[in-house]
Formats: C-alpha cells, sequence, structure tokens
C-alpha cells in the first residue's frame, strides 16, 4: 500500500492515521533491510508523540539487528552531528519541524550524515514496509550517547573566535521548541545576554508552532528586539535547523542577505573556497563570493540537492534563502546555530551594526522577496513567459525553474512540488525602482496568463 507520510525528502504525517508507533516500528526494521546499518543513532523533538515514536522506531531498529545510540530530545542537526562525530552508519530524527501539533515524522541519513530522500533510499524503505519482517538472529543493543550534547557544543564554539566576542544584547526566541536548551547551554560560555521568549521546550505549542517565516510569527521577536535595545535578534523552526534574523531596529532581514553575509564572513576565514546558493536569487551573493576570494556555484533549490553539490564542490559553505545555511565541517549539512554564531562575531569583530552590514547590500540588490501566487496550470504559464522574456534576455537557465537574466534586473520563476503555486523572485542592480516595476509587470502578467 502507500503510505502518504512517505515526502521526497522525509516522512511526515498526521497521528495516529498517517505515521503511528507500529509503523515507527517498521521504518525502523526497513531502514536496516535497504541501508545494512548496523549502528544508528536516533533522537527526537519535543512533540508529545515524539517519546512514543522515537522508542518503537529503536525497537524495529534493534529487532533488525542494529544497535540503537538514542541522544534523547534534541535538535535535526545533533542527529546529523552525532551520526558524522562518532562514525555511525545512520541517523533518525523524529520530528515534524513546523508542521502542525498532532503531526509527526522523521529524517534519515547515511554514513557521514549523507540524506536518505526519494532518489536515495527513502522510497526503497516505504515499498519494503509490506513485506514480511525476520528479527535478526541477535537483537542490536540500546545505549544512550551520554556526551553527545557535550560534544556538539564544543563543535559549535568552534566555529567562532571566542577572544574577539563582546557583550551583546541578543533577542532569542526559541518558540517552545528545542532551541532553548542549546541557548541555555551556551549562554555559560559566551559573553552574551540573551533576552529569551519563549525559550521552554513545550509540545503543546501555547504561542503556536514555531516557523517564523510566517510574518505574523514575528512580531513577538521584532517587538522584544526594539524594547531590549538588542543587537539582534533570532528565532528557529521547532527542530533548530533553520534560523531567522532580524537587525537592531527590529527589521525582519530576508534569508537571501544573510546568505551573502555568511558566506563573506565564512570565505575571510577559510581563505577561499567554493559556495553554494540556490538559484533564486543570486546576484549579491556572488558579488560577495568573488570579492571574499571564492567561487559560487548554483544548485537547484532543497537540502539534499544543496549537500550532494556541497560534497562534489568540496564547499565550504551553501545557503538557501529559505534560511538553510550548510557548512562542510558540519558534515556538509544544516545547522540552525552556527549562523547566529558566525554573524554575531562579525558584529564584534567589525563594530557595524547589522543594519548596516545589511543597508549596504539591500541598496546593492534590491530584491522582491518571494512572491506565490495561485496559478491553474503552472508548467503552461512558465513556459509562455520564457517565451515572452527569454529571446531578448542575457541568460536563460533552468537549474531550478526558470532564470531569465537582463543586463539590470533578472527573474526566478518556480513550481511548487505540492501545491498549483508558482514563485517568482526579482531582483535588480542597484535599482529599486526597476525592481518593484518588473515585480509588477511580471505579477500582472502572470494574472493574464492564467485568467
Amino acid at each position: 500500500m502507500a503510505y502518504s507520510c512517505f515526502k521526497a525528502y522525509d516522512i511526515r504525517g498526521r497521528i495516529p492515521d498517517q505515521l503511528n508507533p507500529d509503523l515507527a516500528e517498521r521504518i525502523g526494521r526497513a531502514f536496516v533491510a535497504v541501508t545494512g546499518a548496523k549502528k544508528v543513532v536516533v533522537g527526537y523533538d519535543i512533540r508529545l508523540s515524539s517519546p512514543e515514536m522515537a522508542e518503537a522506531l529503536s525497537k524495529g531498529l534493534m529487532a533488525a539487528g542494529a544497535d540503537v545510540y538514542d541522544i534523547g530530545l534534541c535538535g535535526t542537526e545533533q542527529v546529523y552531528f552525532a551520526t558524522s562525530h562518532y562514525e555511525m552508519d545512520g541517523g533518525i530524527m523524529v520530528t515534524a519541524s513546523h508542521n502542525p501539533k498532532d503531526y509527526n515524522g522523521m529524517k534519515l541519513v547515511r554514513e557521514d550524515s549523507k540524506p536518505i530522500s526519494n532518489d536515495t533510499g527513502l522510497r526503497d524503505i516505504h515499498d519494503r514496509l509490506d513485506e514480511a519482517f525476520e528479527d535478526a538472529p541477535a537483537p542490536g543493543s540500546y545505549q544512550t550517547l551520554e556526551d553527545a550534547e557535550d560534544a556538539y557544543i564544543e563543535h559549535l564554539l568552534g566555529y567562532v573566535d571566542m577572544s574577539s566576542l563582546k557583550p551583546l544584547a541578543i533577542t532569542a526566541n526559541a518558540g517552545n521548541g528545542g532551541a532553548g536548551r542549546v541557548i541555555d547551554k551556551l549562554e555559560k560560555r559566551l559573553p552574551f545576554n540573551f533576552i529569551k521568549l519563549q525559550n521552554e521546550p513545550d509540545g503543546h505549542f501555547p504561542n503556536g508552532v514555531p516557523n517564523p517565516i510566517l510574518p505574523e510569527n514575528r512580531t513577538v521577536t521584532e517587538a522584544a528586539v526594539k524594547a531590549n535595545r538588542a543587537d539582534m535578534g533570532i528565532a528557529w523552526d521547532g527542530d533548530y535547523d533553520r534560523c531567522f534574523f532580524w537587525d537592531e531596529n527590529g527589521r525582519f532581514i530576508e534569508g537571501y542577505y544573510i546568505v551573502g553575509l555568511l558566506a563573506d564572513q565564512f570565505l575571510s576565514k577559510q581563505g577561499g573556497g567554493a559556495v553554494i546558493h540556490d538559484p533564486r536569487l543570486i546576484w549579491n551573493t556572488q558579488d560577495l563570493v568573488e570579492k571574499a576570494g571564492g567561487r559560487a556555484v548554483e544548485s537547484k533549490t532543497g537540502h539534499a540537492f544543496i549537500k550532494e553539490r556541497m560534497r562534489a564542490e568540496d564547499a565550504v559553505y551553501g545557503g538557501e534563502m529559505s534560511a538553510h545555511h550548510y557548512f562542510r565541517d558540519f558534515a556538509y549539512c544544516d545547522s540552525g546555530m552556527i549562523p547566529w554564531l558566525l554573524l554575531a562575531e562579525r558584529l564584534c569583530q567589525s563594530g557595524q551594526t547589522l543594519s548596516s552590514l545589511i543597508d549596504e547590500r539591500i541598496e546593492a540588490y534590491p530584491a522582491s522577496g518571494e512572491i506565490n501566487r495561485t496559478i491553474q496550470d503552472p508548467a503552461k504559464v512558465i513556459q509562455a513567459m520564457e517565451e515572452k522574456y527569454g529571446a531578448d534576455a542575457e541568460s536563460v537557465s533552468h537549474v531550478d525553474g526558470l532564470s531569465v537574466a537582463f543586463k539590470d534586473w533578472r527573474f526566478n520563476l518556480r513550481m511548487s512540488n505540492t501545491e498549483p503555486v508558482v514563485r517568482l523572485n526579482v531582483e535588480s542592480r542597484g535599482d529599486k525602482a526597476l525592481m518593484e516595476a518588473k515585480t509588477e509587470e511580471l505579477l500582472a502578467e502572470m494574472e493574464r496568463l492564467n485568467a
């Protein structure tokens, strides 16, 4: 049968009809059957159903003969870290990230924390579920990795020059997800004054599911930055593999500009190297990477594609405007903690405000931000847009959707994988009025084609 909780990159479904302990146990058995893993890290997020799901998953893994190394309540990146750091054969994080509270799911990796998605084993695990399972001749063992969190904290602190850090006021909104526990540990080692919001992990989500990409979820952080005159604000999603930023004025910063800042910061530390970025908005990132002596490489959007390209290029850093940031020394995986540490270090070392760093880049490359439109036939509309704009363009690319570039402005149009939605991003070279005019023009043309 088909299991609707299996998605392109991970497993996510409503509890208990789409995902439940019985299915979790079978997923554990199928994981071992498909990957041959002998040692598997298991962690889980703060959702109320997560401990039970992790226990059932572990039971299936052990029945299939794999040893389980439990790291308990954590964030997705801690499973990535532990799998790589302790040289395990695989890792599974029980999480539904920013989905509603009656959902749960899993993110799966192989050795070295290589992602398991549809193309690299997830479909095989799905297809194995309905076949009979036999217990292994010798069941796997169960143990807890007691020092996994401390090793992870030490690793995080290795990304910054501790001697250069100065007292900063930082508003940190964990959204009652898991990030608060890490902030509490880091706080003891850093000279920063944290103004903590919704810091206690709570699977009831009393303040709503943590998802700072929604504008209505940003106001509390914005207000706290202003009220406390903080140097910057940070917020995370539930499993804290994404982080979002506000400057000292309480202004939310588009993820595109964070990618450029982090690329610049990281290249200055590494003395060059490749940086992977997604194709939606590119000019600011390419400019900063080139000036810092690096090499910008475009990749299709999505964590599996970015991580694969990072390994191929041995890239030092990769960033998506959707707030995912990837690091070579973090097993090429994404982290929601390393980015803010790097930005805090940048503020301390430069003496500049976050707004001054960002304003300069917004002025150089103004962007529309991602605009979503419901379209009846997305493929037809994108094809028509290419025919209309592509003929006179300097370049046309299909790395991810449609990218059309002119001398002073460019746009990217992408289809959603899951709904009849087209996503538009527009940017210009130093001309905000042009960017805004072209954005309106493109939206009007899309509307006309959709009529």
